[in-house]
């Protein structure tokens, strides 16, 4: 990995959260107010992806919310390349984007839907996605047992 370009770039990416963004607070807060439960910041025990949590996770619905930043993970409408180390972050956000891809094909071999939601998402429409996908994973499942 190269250098950081400066010292105050190391300090801001050091300083980074990966769980309780707003938008996945202001997400949590919709869903818990229509009385869903969930687990939060939750790895899979699935073989080769002890690299992935779900922001959010129906454990029982096997349903997976995750909360991606529009930066570090090349949002259609937003992604954006730092002008330092230019290539470097094209192939490293490559990365992530190829690595979101191959964790949701995973997720979908192991019975799970996947729910991307993007930073920029209204929370309320995000919330409706994500119950959704609650009631159509469930009823899927419902439908697969005999």
């Amino acid at each position: 990995m190269p250098d950081a370009s400066s010292a105050d770039v190391r300090r801001r990416m050091s300083a980074q959260v990966r769980s309780g963004t707003a938008p996945e607070m202001a997400l949590r807060r919709l869903l818990h107010g229509q009385g869903l439960r969930y687990r939060v910041d939750y790895r899979f025990d699935i073989q080769g992806l002890r690299r992935r949590r779900a922001d959010l996770a129906f454990t029982r619905r096997r349903v997976a919310v995750f909360v991606d930043g529009c930066f570090w993970h090349s949002c259609p409408q937003h992604a954006t390349f730092p002008k330092a180390n230019r290539d470097w972050w094209a192939a490293k956000l490559a990365t992530n984007v190829a690595r979101d891809r191959d964790t949701d094909e995973r997720l979908a071999a192991e019975g799970w839907a996947v729910v991307r939601i993007w930073e920029h998402e209204d929370a309320l429409a995000a919330a409706d996605r994500v119950v959704e996908a609650l009631h159509s994973h469930r009823t899927m499942s419902a439908h697969s047992t005999p």
